[in-house]
């Protein structure tokens, strides 16, 4: 394939729509947080698929730690499928959607609300049937995304919950720390990440594993091995994967670790150093100097923020790695934009 894929343009355009998405939400969300702290929510609910799901995962660790509410995840059949009712007094429902029309997630959110939600929708598309429910909205400012693999909506979605939780929290870190983002992430797209696409283009299954923030990146990477490569890659916690899984890791087996520096540093190291032990291909995500195993990112970033930089990173790769198979990463089969579930 001689042309850029979509998948790789759209990523490219990525540090544009977070820096004009940090300025443009800044006040709707200082408003918001002011209701958030008069309306004392008891928990929190988030409800998305695929990777919008991906970023409610990422987003449950910085707002638990951040604002200390149990952040618990929704699943539509609750409602769609199995017509259950679930009390939402005193909540915040966030719904998160890149198209904000699949059926599920409009017909949950509506439950939501009738059972006494407060709705924050976190969507790109401003006429969708998602926001029309929004007690709130917070648009991505994302753009048209056509590739099939969400890109730039994903890491949109982290940094709009990233900024959800900064102004929540009055975090005086975070705040100034995001204003740098979109330059890291701009340095982000130029990382050399080469160094494991061969060996993760001849590899039918291989683990992605990251703990905290970071599990929610270890299952986007995750997905989109699979749906632009078509590699069966599963996604572990760093806390759970020394169970049953260790087992499979030998003989050159392929891991993925991202690893954000915060409390969880040492942990996931000594895990990395484990697997390499067993014989696993082991590749981390990491700041620091690059070396053999190591795919780094610029060092003296905020913790939460080094994973949106991962990810752009590794949305590089995985598109080198489609180009090495020779596929087509904006046109996967048997996948569309939008998934209708009922």
């Amino acid at each position: 394939m001689n042309t850029r894929s979509l998948m790789a343009q759209e990523t490219a355009e990525t540090p544009a729509v977070v820096s004009r998405q940090l300025r443009a939400n800044r006040e709707i969300l200082e408003e918001l947080a002011c209701k958030i702290r008069e309306r004392k929510f008891r928990f929190i609910a988030t409800c998305a698929r695929g990777s919008s799901d991906h970023a409610c995962a990422f987003a449950k660790y910085v707002l638990e730690v951040g604002v200390g509410l149990p952040v618990v995840s929704f699943a539509p059949s609750v409602s769609t499928l199995y017509g259950g009712t679930v009390n939402m007094q005193d909540s915040l429902f966030i719904a998160v959607s890149q198209s904000g029309r699949s059926p599920d997630l409009v017909q949950a959110t509506q439950a939501a609300k009738d059972q006494g939600a407060f709705v924050l929708c976190i969507c790109n598309d401003a006429s969708a049937p998602l926001v029309g429910l929004a007690d709130c909205f917070l648009p991505l400012h994302a753009g048209p995304e056509n590739s099939v693999a969400a890109t730039k909506s994903y890491i949109a979605s982290l940094t709009v919950l990233l900024q959800l939780a900064a102004i929540w929290n009055l975090d005086s870190g975070l705040l100034p720390a995001l204003d740098r983002l979109p330059d890291q992430l701009d340095r982000g797209l130029k990382a050399d990440w080469s160094e494991p696409v061969e060996t993760f283009a001849s590899s039918s299954n291989l683990f992605t594993v990251g703990r905290g923030p970071g599990f929610g990146i270890a299952l986007e990477s995750a997905l989109k091995f699979k749906e632009t490569s078509y590699i069966h890659a599963e996604a572990f916690s760093a806390a759970e994967v020394k169970h049953g899984p260790m087992s499979l890791v030998a003989d050159g087996y392929p891991v993925l670790i991202f690893r954000q520096r915060d409390q969880s540093w040492d942990s996931v190291g000594e895990l990395a150093t484990n697997f390499k032990d067993k014989g696993g291909a082991v590749f981390t995500a990491q700041e620091g100097k690059a070396e053999k195993g190591i795919l780094s990112i610029e060092p003296n970033i905020h913790p939460f923020c080094q994973l949106p930089v991962m990810i752009q990173s590794f949305y590089v790769m995985a598109e080198q790695i489609t180009q090495f198979k020779g596929l087509d990463p904006d046109n996967p089969r048997h996948l569309k934009k939008v998934t209708e579930t009922v």
